[in-house]
């Protein structure tokens, strides 16, 4: 047998090493850029009036995006009424009800499918099937289309954290004489519910910067929503008009926006990595 020196192969361990310690710090460096530029510009925006004032007309006096503040969560309330359920009960099927079936089979597809759709397909698609019947923009469109971005993020995450709970929990409850259904629900959920609220989580910050689909769907509006049956103001859309508009006072307030936007998403991940590491 050919003996081969052991340099070489140190050599490509630390060139790999050194590369990926490289990528890491540069995907690091990019992060903390685009976090202190957003909470430097972001934070001078925010006052009382910015939180609770509507938006102001061009060329006004500085208003407040409260309009947009309160439309973005009645809209993320919706798709997660939507999406969370329906996302979760198929996890459920995958994990516990279809092993070895052609049916869940074609689901994870599908599952899988829709979690690589681009959001302005998903926007365009909820425009075509509600807006265009309707004749107007409305803010259950915008859930609609946002809980469709949901779904398969919750269904995977689902289907995952009941996967990893031990069969013989299941076992015993069924031993036990406990139906399948309470089984699921109240032993097998149960041990998994850290994981479970952390995809969730995770679904509903990748929502929470949506655009394209905001933009087919709900669009936007200057007025305080009172129902969800017209154009809704959002966060997201109202970031897209103010920051490409020739006002400064709109573009200040598109920084405060997107100083909101960060800082719920940032507070979701964190929330998420807390209780992830909870569940271990």
């Amino acid at each position: 047998m050919r003996h081969r020196p052991a340099w070489p192969r140190r050599v490509t361990d630390g060139a790999v090493k050194v590369s990926s310690g490289l990528a890491a710090v540069l995907g690091l460096a990019v992060l903390a850029w685009i976090l202190a530029v957003v909470l430097r510009q972001g934070a001078a925006a925010i006052n009382w009036k910015f939180l609770t004032a509507l938006s102001a007309p061009p060329g006004a006096a500085a208003g407040g995006l409260a309009n947009a503040i309160v439309g973005t969560l009645l809209v993320t309330f919706v798709a997660c009424a939507i999406g969370v359920p329906i996302g979760l009960m198929a996890g459920v099927y995958l994990a516990e009800f279809g092993a070895g079936r052609k049916l869940a089979s074609a689901v994870r597809f599908l599952v899988n499918v829709m979690m690589g759709i681009p959001s302005i397909i998903i926007g365009l698609f909820v425009y075509t099937v509600l807006v265009l019947p309707a004749g107007h923009f409305s803010g259950w469109a915008g859930g609609v289309a946002l809980a469709l971005l949901i779904l398969p993020v919750v269904a995977r995450t689902t289907e995952d954290m009941l996967a990893l709970v031990p069969n013989p929990l299941r076992e015993s409850a069924l031993a036990l004489g406990a139906p399948r259904w309470r089984t699921t629900l109240q032993i097998v959920f149960r041990a998994a519910r850290a994981g479970l609220l952390t995809g969730v989580l995770l679904a509903v910050a990748r929502v929470s910067g949506e655009t394209a689909p905001l933009l087919f769907t709900a669009l936007n509006s200057p007025y305080m929503p009172r129902s969800l049956s017209g154009p809704t103001a959002n966060l997201t859309v109202t970031i897209f008009n103010y920051a490409m508009s020739p006002y400064p006072d709109w573009q200040r307030a598109a920084w405060g926006a997107s100083f909101l936007i960060t800082i719920g998403v940032l507070a979701l991940t964190i929330a998420s990595r807390v209780l992830a590491r909870e569940r271990t």
